[in-house]
């Protein structure tokens, strides 16, 4: 008799497909999330419940899974959706998908640089309205990013993805984390270690790509940005708590910075009031790496944790720091 496997969104076909191969496949193909008392009755049904960053996955929800559940297996880079702390002592491995989404995800932080720096919303829309009439010397002009300062706010994956672009465009690199990098790794990227204050201070673009955790919870607010330059621009592609959106709405209404982009929000999906008003602030809806190869990539490792997880081995990318291992 085949597992039950929970599917709580849309997924992938390929990886769908490569499920059904082993799993009966409880699937939701709705655009509308479970309800918690929905994941709870999934939960108790199956082996394997494959979440999704927007599904709440709290002690109620595992509880419910029981004995019979062996892992959540998180479609993403995070996994701060999950009570990690228990599930381990539920003995229920919760898994996500590092090393596969970085490049695509530090591509769309390109995007959203250039995207804010050089206006290129605010023209498309211009001339899809019939206002474009003619070249004019001062019509939209915006910021260079070719050799200006990148401040990069978390260098692991995705951040050193970012940094090593900026390469080619003569950029001086920045960046601050909890720990240095090896000297070879920061000769690589032509980057500094600095402290957070330095780095707000000296960069003209400052972009966020750290995990939601206590200590990153609002790390940008309404202190930080006053240390920005007037010039310079938020790029954030993180997770919508790191940064204080009412103060960043502000900050812009009052140009105490000259522009964001941001993939994430606080209250994700809903935006902070004042948001649709701006002029100097793209909005994408987590997109992050949207790519076809990408998502696929990352669904059909999903599958492979939870297979892993269905032959009694540890998850091949286990979530960091797992305490310990359960026994097969």
């Amino acid at each position: 008799m085949k597992p039950t496997v929970a599917v709580t969104h849309i997924f992938p076909p390929v990886a769908l497909e490569k499920l059904k191969r082993r799993a009966e496949v409880l699937y939701n193909d709705s655009e509308n999330s479970l309800t918690a008392a929905q994941l709870g009755d999934w939960a108790a049904k199956s082996a394997a419940l494959i979440s999704y960053l927007t599904d709440k996955i709290d002690a109620a929800v595992l509880d419910a899974g029981g004995d019979p559940l062996k892992i959540v297996a998180n479609y993403g880079a995070g996994y701060n959706n999950i009570d990690v702390a228990h599930a381990q002592r539920k003995n229920i491995w919760v898994s996500n998908t590092p090393s596969v989404l970085h490049e695509t995800t530090a591509d769309l932080t390109w995007a959203m640089m250039l995207g804010i720096a050089r206006r290129i919303v605010e023209s498309d829309r211009f001339t899809r309205e019939g206002r474009f009439h003619g070249w004019q010397a001062d019509l939209f002009r915006g910021g260079d990013v070719h050799g200006q300062t990148l401040g990069v706010i978390g260098c692991g994956e995705i951040g050193a993805g970012v940094a090593r672009r900026a390469l080619g465009f003569d950029m001086r690199v920045l960046y601050h984390q909890h720990h240095r990098l090896p000297e070879a790794e920061e000769k690589t990227l032509n980057a500094r270690f600095v402290s957070l204050d330095e780095l707000l201070q000296e960069s003209d673009f400052v972009t966020l790509h750290v995990p939601l955790t206590d200590e990153t919870k609002y790390l940008i607010g309404a202190e930080q940005l006053a240390m920005m330059k007037p010039t310079a621009y938020l790029i954030h592609a993180a997770r919508g708590k790191v940064v204080d959106d009412k103060a960043l709405v502000k900050a812009l209404k009052n140009n105490t910075i000259a522009g964001a982009a941001l993939d994430v929000f606080e209250n994700e999906p809903a935006l902070t009031e004042g948001m649709t008003e701006l002029d100097n602030l793209i909005l994408l809806p987590h997109i992050g790496s949207a790519s076809v190869a990408t998502r696929d990539t990352m669904a059909l490792l999903v599958v492979d944790n939870v297979f892993d997880a269905l032959d009694g081995k540890i998850p091949r990318t286990l979530i960091p720091n797992w305490p310990g291992k359960r026994d097969a």
